[in-house]
């Protein structure tokens, strides 16, 4: 039995099967990217709310294992060498369980760095794009005089949908037929975009076919609907 005594997370967070691989997250666009990964691949897992209105990621605790404070984190009891790995940053975390698994990324070296490729859009230009979108158009930014902020993300994220959109075009995953963590990285992301920040009108969704068809391809598989909702929010 592993002995994960050593990390401090464990003490407000205990683990109840610590020879399983522990993820402390919250379903949010980043955080369900390492749970549907997760349900896809079949790897057993234990899981652990950090719920923000508790404000549990600054905790010191959960520092110890991600000192950036952001979810989602991993501490796999049966990392590298037999010995437990703590892990953050969901990018990292995707390839990391991948490469693990021998799942949800191709072994031909050539079309397994086009895909990381892929995932690094989603890091770099998805994610905080689509973030900042969130932020000016439903949060608390949607009160600033100055639609400037809005009206820059806004642009850039119709970009990056169009540049989604050129490479999707008579494909169904992003490396062809085969569905992979740079797939996963985007659901999420897409989905809120669309659905819970109500931006969809905004940055003009209904004209990227492509993208759209592959959301609904996505969003119809049973691991990407349980992984949408895990852990169950408070």
């Amino acid at each position: 039995m592993p002995d994960l005594s050593a990390f401090p997370i464990t003490k407000r967070w205990p683990a109840k099967h610590p020879e399983l691989l522990q993820l402390y997250s919250l379903p949010t666009p980043n955080g369900v990217k390492v749970s549907i990964t997760l349900e896809e691949i079949g790897l057993p897992y234990e899981v652990h709310l950090v719920d923000f209105g508790k404000d549990d990621q600054k905790t010191p605790e959960f520092l110890s294992l991600n000192p950036n404070g952001k979810i989602p984190a991993i501490l796999d009891p049966n990392g590298p060498g037999g010995k437990p790995l703590p892990l953050f940053e969901s990018g990292a975390i995707l390839q990391y369980l991948a490469e693990k698994t021998g799942k949800l990324l191709p072994q031909d070296a050539a079309r397994r760095y086009q895909t990381i490729q892929w995932l690094h859009f989603q890091m770099g230009g998805i994610g905080p794009m689509f973030g900042q979108v969130g932020f000016f158009h439903k949060f608390a930014g949607k009160d600033f005089e100055d639609k400037r902020p809005l009206e820059r993300y806004v642009g850039e994220s119709k970009r990056l949908l169009g540049v989604m959109e050129t490479h999707l075009s008579g494909r169904q995953w992003f490396m062809d037929d085969d569905y992979t963590i740079a797939d996963i990285s985007m659901l999420g992301w897409v989905r809120n975009l669309v659905g819970f920040y109500g931006a969809g009108d905004l940055v003009a969704f209904g004209q990227f076919k492509s993208v759209g068809a592959w959301l609904e391809r996505g969003l119809a598989r049973p691991a990407v609907q349980r992984g949408l909702n895990i852990p169950k929010r408070p």
